[in-house]
Parts: structure tokens; sequence; C-alpha cells
């Protein structure tokens, strides 16, 4: 049986369909592998949203030199940032806590029209507070001591009420401030002196003071020379524009009252505190106010009363006041001051002075009434009372640690264990950490550090760190604990650096323009949830001068919703890396504010 043959031309046809076959397969497994590799256009596709993640160079130049990356975030497209107008020029010195027509409604007893009174929201300004026209920029220290642009702060009533006590003079564009004051009407430097020959001014026991009622703050002025921060307050009444003047010059100060709510400012806090006839009703209330400064100060501080009822003898009848009258007034005053355990070391012409014993076991007096707070430095909005605050463990007496080794030794409610969470290293941990990155601050901007930013605000100070690392007398720093952060602030008046309580989701109590440098970190984190981000960066805003600087450091996210604000506001704005790289989540928001005024095309944003 012969076998069947396949005739050569089937076999050509198929070689030539398996190679068909074979050669689209390759072409499809080709086609497809192109299609998802880096050459196709699903890849491209694929790569456009991380291009809108990436840090790109920020192009716009501030006017100081840096040395960190600039960065920016760009989330993807969203609307243009609102855009802030400027309020009336009539709002040129709005002060939103503290404004006449809305403290008139409140009692005048005990001084609560003068406290802090807030608006509600839908009374809030949402715009820029404007400068006065002719605005320039203050007087560099130490000169600004003495000389205010009277552009700054046109208001000349002062002059005239206050001429024979030297508090100011108006000469030409100018108000010359000569140093004087009500009860030193010669000086504050010799008035100083006699203090000085009772209190250890000079060798730095006393480092932190307490003004209250200072008119435009000489006493705190020439304190500075001789290395002693005051914090000096006094309320907006009729004294014309006092605390104004005070800040214009270069001098730590608030608006602010003794009243019916507590100083906001914790115990123990003040190595000296004064009153220069500030005319505060000292044995009213069953001695109140006068308890409150106790609890303020020290073991072993000194409260100086210059002015009624001391030399009663000699000015009753300039007081219009009887013998009888005055007489038992200053009585009452060496009564309490003695139930308060406080030693009278002086008395002299006007000046009387006390020292608060730093053991008071050692005091003899009746039966007094002692508070029942566990907590003396809880007092943001705390009725004031009428008891006497207790001494705590462990209290370090004035001059025990002299300024300037207070300000890095371990402070004694750390050294205790009386802060939550912070121990001896944790504090020096904390303290070299602000020292990296205030110089990185410095070298981003070479004009901090110098007088050109001589009002600084830390506006969530924690333990001081920022200041402590600034420090220098060529600038102050008042260092802000918001009311709902840890309670750090007694920590940082152990250090010999002063501060205040504040709640950012209300007006700070100050006028505008009175900071040339405000820090924050960690700010808006802390108030996420809690109030308008708009509206603590319009009070930063209100309180900072025209072409002043604002560091702020906190998350991307953060920052990037505060750029986007801050767009609208006359602001600019530049994004940087942490210290140690562009992959640290946390970021660096760099401002200057620029300078326009009030009814005037003079300004250096791109609208007037």
């Amino acid at each position: 049986m012969g076998s069947k043959q396949n005739p050569p031309g089937n076999r050509t046809r198929r070689t030539l369909s398996i190679f068909v076959v074979i050669a689209l397969c390759c072409f499809f497994y080709l086609l497809g592998a192109w299609q998802k590799s880096s050459f196709g256009k699903g890849d491209r596709i694929a790569f456009e949203v991380p291009k809108h993640t990436d840090c790109n160079i920020f192009s716009t130049n501030l006017n100081f030199e840096t040395h960190h990356n600039d960065v920016e975030i760009v989330e993807p497209s969203e609307p243009k940032a609102k855009e802030f107008k400027p309020c009336d020029a009539q709002y040129r010195d709005y002060t939103p806590c503290q404004e006449q027509d809305r403290a008139m409604k409140f009692p005048r007893e005990n001084m609560i029209y003068r406290e802090r009174h807030c608006p509600p929201e839908e009374e809030k300004l949402h715009c820029l507070i404007p400068a006065p026209k002719g605005y320039i920029t203050p007087f560099s220290w130490p000169k600004s001591r003495d000389y205010v642009h009277y552009a700054n702060v046109p208001y000349k009533s002062l002059t005239v009420e206050k001429a024979v006590q030297n508090w100011v003079q108006f000469q030409g564009n100018v108000f010359k401030f000569p140093g004087g004051g009500t009860m030193f009407p010669h000086g504050a430097d010799a008035y100083i002196d006699e203090l000085a020959s009772v209190i250890p001014i000079a060798d730095g026991s006393v480092r932190t003071a307490l003004d209250t009622g200072c008119g435009v703050a000489s006493w705190g002025a020439y304190l500075l020379k001789r290395n002693v921060l005051a914090m000096s307050f006094a309320p907006k009444d009729n004294h014309e524009a006092q605390v104004q003047f005070a800040l214009e010059r270069g001098v730590p100060a608030v608006i602010g009252v003794l009243g019916s709510i507590r100083l906001p400012y914790p115990s123990r806090a003040f190595d000296m505190s004064q009153c220069s006839r500030c005319l505060i009703p000292w044995t009213s209330n069953d001695g109140m106010y006068l308890k409150e400064v106790d609890r303020v100060l020290r073991p072993g501080g000194y409260w100086i009363l210059s002015g009624p009822p001391i030399n009663w003898k000699t000015y009753y009848k300039t007081w219009k006041r009887s013998k009888e009258d005055v007489q038992a007034e200053q009585r009452e005053i060496e009564e309490l001051a003695e139930s308060l355990c406080w030693e009278k070391k002086y008395e002299k012409g006007d000046i009387a002075i006390w020292k608060k014993k730093a053991n008071t076991k050692s005091c003899r007096r009746k039966t007094v009434n002692i508070c029942q707070t566990k907590d003396a430095d809880d007092v943001w909005y705390k009725k004031m009372d009428t008891c006497i605050t207790p001494p705590s463990a462990n209290e370090v007496a004035v001059g025990e640690v002299k300024f300037p080794a207070r300000l890095y030794a371990v402070p004694p409610r750390i050294a205790n264990g009386l802060v939550a969470g912070v121990t001896t290293e944790s504090y020096q941990e904390d303290n070299k950490l602000w020292k990296k990155q205030v110089n990185s601050y410095k070298r981003m901007n070479k004009l901090i550090g110098t007088t050109r930013y001589r009002n600084v605000m830390d506006m969530n100070a924690g333990l001081g760190g920022f200041a402590a690392a600034l420090e220098s007398r060529k600038s102050w720093v008042m260092n802000v604990v918001p009311s709902i952060a840890k309670n750090t602030l007694g920590v940082v008046y152990e250090r010999g650096l002063i501060g205040i309580y504040h709640d950012w989701c209300e007006g700070f109590s100050t006028y505008p323009r009175s900071y040339d440098l405000i820090h924050g970190s960690g700010v808006f984190s802390l108030y996420k949830n809690q109030c308008n981000m708009e509206d603590i960066l319009l009070e930063m805003d209100r309180i900072l001068r025209p072409e002043g600087a604002v560091i702020l450091r906190d998350e991307v996210d953060v920052l990037n919703k505060v750029k986007k604000i801050a767009g609208g506001m006359r602001w600019d704005t530049k994004m940087m890396d942490h210290e140690d790289g562009p992959l640290v989540p946390e970021k660096i928001l760099v401002v200057v504010k620029q300078y326009w005024v009030g009814n005037s095309g003079n300004s250096t944003s791109n609208d007037d």
C-alpha cells in the first residue's frame, strides 16, 4: 500500500500562515507593552497628578536674603484668594476688645467697662486696618525711647494735659519723651536710682517688673538699660494713646486694667511691681487689688507705691482730701501689706517700698482668707477674689538665681515636675532646637536680631525657647501662651522673660501697628476647629507694622491654607523647607507686610 504525499505548494502556504500568526501575536504583544510603558499616553495621564504635588521654586523675592530652598506646594487649582479691602480710615487705631462705644455699655463699678469686651461674630471687621497717612517706620532703638513720629500717633492731648510732668513734648514733626512722669517729673533715671538704693536692681536679682497704670511707660523704658524687663499696662481711657506711645517707643506694654478679672499673668511672675500715682483704690473690696499684686509677685519681691496716700502730710490739701481720710487710707494699706507678709523697707518723700517675705512662716498675721483654687495660674477671664494666694512648694525667691544665668537654668516649675510632660532633659533639648531654628531664621532674614525688629511677638511661646535664643537688648519678645495650650507662662517668667495669656480667637490687647516681627509655631494647627483662620490672620495684620515680618512654622497643608488667605491681604509670602530638608512635612512661611496707608495711593501693593 503506497503512502500519500502533500504537494509542495501546500507546505509553502502552511509555513507562511504560521509565520503570519506569529508575527501578528508579536505585534499585538509589543503594542500592548508600548501602551503600558513610559512612552505611552496612559502613563502621561498617570503622571499628570503627581506633577501637581511636586515642590517648585517660588519666584517671588522678598526684600531679605535666604539660604533655604524656596518651595511651594501647589494644590489642584482652586478659586482665586479672597481679596480683603482696607477698612475705613476711622478704624486706624481700632482695638477690637477695648472700643469705647462698646465699653460704655458695661458697668463702671470696679472698672468693668475698661476690661476686655470683644465683639460678637457678626460685628467683627473683615477688612485691613489702615496706617495713618504719612506713617513712617519708627526710629530705631535707643532713639525711639526718646522720639516718636507725630504721623504715627497723631495725638497731642497729653502734651498739654501732662506738660508740667514732662511726659511728652511736641517738637516739629516728632514727639519728644524727656523721661518724666507724674511722680518723677525730673526724670525716670533719678527715680530708679532712688529705688536701687533699696532694691537690688543692678546685680540681676530683679529682672521682671510690673507697672500698673503705666502712662507712656517711661519707668519701663529707663529700666531697660539696666536689663530689667517691665510689663506695663494702662487702660484705654481719656489719657489718649498712652499705651500706643509706649509701644511706638519700643517699650513692652498692653492695654489693661485692675478691674474685676484676674490679671493675665501667672502667679509668682514678677520680681518687682510699682504704682506711680496710678490711683488704684488699693484698700477697696477688702484689698482685692493688692492681693492680686501679691499673687503675681515672687517671694522676696518688691512693691513700690509713689503717690497718694504716701507723703499725705505734704499733699493732702493739693489732693483736696482731709487729713483723716488720707491718714486712714495709708494705715489700711499698711495693715493690708502686713497681712500679705510684706515688710516695709523704705519710706521717704513720695516713695514707699515693701518687700514680700520669702518665707511666709516667719510672718505674724491674723487669720486670713486663703484661696482654695488648685491652680493659681488659671486666670484667663477668671474673676478676681479677695482671698490670698498661698505659696507653692519649692518656690525660689528673688535673687536666688540671677539674670542672665536664669535664662537657661532649669526653671523651678520644671525642676519640681509641675509642668506635665516636661522634664529637665526635654527642656534642654527644646533650648537646643530653638537655638538651631533661630539661627536658621537669621540666615533667612539678616534683619532678625537687629534693632529693625525691636518689638517682637511669639504667638505660641511654649517654654520660651524662641525668645531665649533671640535674647538681646536690641529687641524684646512678648511671649504669648494661648489659653487653650499647655500652661507654660510661669516657666517663661522664671527664665526672666515676659509674656501674657491670650485667646487668638479674639483681638489682642494692643493698638494697631504694635509689632515689627511676629513668630508663630504651630498656632494654626492649635486653633484648628476653634475659630476661623481668617480672623487670626486679620488680627495679626492689625498688630503688625507696615513692612513688618511674620514667620510661621506648621504642617505644610495648614500653611498652604494660610498662604492662600494671605494672598488677599497685601502680604508678600515665601514657603520655605524645614531646616532638616524638604522631606520634613513641617514647613516655614515667611511674610513681609506691604507698606500702604489709608486714603492714599502710596503703596507697595499692586492695588491700592
